[in-house]
């Protein structure tokens, strides 16, 4: 596995124990729906939620966060309008970006941008 990927699973699964910590409900990981993807699907208090993970191991080329441009939050938004057509009861959505920077022999930071958009 390229370290890139492996970053990225091990920030998914970082992402899941920091959600649950904070008692939401993980309904899907990884969700497809033809092109688009969403990391992870959630409920906390009856909201859905759709979740980018973004990790990083350093900060040379900025924070994680600052990776999730229009056209990735545009297709987030894609992949929820799919997502609640099969799920159709659904009353109540928000977008959420999870920042993560693993940064070697420091604590791992995270930082949780809620009900992102455009």
């Amino acid at each position: 596995m390229a370290r890139h990927n492996q970053t990225g699973h091990i920030g998914e699964e970082l992402a899941v124990s920091y959600f649950n910590g904070l008692h939401y409900q993980i309904l899907h990981r990884n969700w497809r729906h033809g092109r688009f993807e969403v990391d992870l699907v959630a409920e906390k208090e009856g909201i859905l939620h759709f979740i980018e993970v973004k990790t990083r191991r350093t900060l040379t080329f900025g924070h994680p966060e600052e990776l999730v441009d229009e056209k990735k939050i545009t297709n987030l938004i894609a992949a929820a309008e799919e997502y609640l057509y099969l799920w159709p009861q659904w009353q109540r959505i928000q977008f959420d970006i999870l920042a993560i920077t693993m940064i070697p022999d420091q604590p791992v930071e995270y930082f949780l941008i809620e009900d992102v958009y455009l």
